[in-house]
């Protein structure tokens, strides 16, 4: 008999899709220790305030929180800490090239579905209050129609 899979967890950045207007996804690889690895395959992470910079010409995922558990202890110098992020030479200059032009990167979510464990970047513009009005606007449209229509 087959062993059961569990679902891979995805970690998401639930507040990117309102806050940011989404222009083009990258997917990076991240460096990480064998304790962060293991949190994460157990879904004990956060993106919420993180963000993507470059320094020194390297990308780096910053404000990113990694939680230990009973069985993996984390520090908490070691939670907080700046992650590099790893992408194609011509992806990092492209990005480069967009953030000097105002435009900000994001972390969308943490995919850890096969061996290894992936970023999902953004090339993100910030919404203005208005653009978030008609977000939720039209949210709340959309929510209506589906009621009625399941009526």
């Amino acid at each position: 008999m087959a062993k059961k899979q569990k679902p891979p967890h995805q970690i998401l950045n639930r507040r990117a899709s309102f806050d940011y207007q989404i222009l083009e996804s990258f997917q990076a690889g991240l460096v990480l220790t064998g304790k962060e690895t293991k949190a994460i395959r157990m879904g004990k992470a956060d993106l919420s305030g993180a963000y993507v910079n470059f320094v020194s010409g390297e990308l780096w995922l910053i404000g990113a929180t990694v939680f230990g558990t009973t069985g993996i202890p984390i520090s908490d110098v070691e939670q907080k800490q700046n992650r590099k992020l790893l992408l194609k030479k011509n992806e990092l200059k492209k990005l480069l090239e967009k953030k000097q032009t105002g435009m900000a990167i994001i972390p969308l979510k943490i995919n850890n579905k096969s061996r290894y464990i992936k970023i999902e970047i953004a090339l993100a513009k910030g919404k203005r209050e208005y653009d978030k009005r008609q977000t939720i606007k039209k949210r709340d449209t959309d929510r209506d129609l589906r009621r009625k229509a399941s009526i």
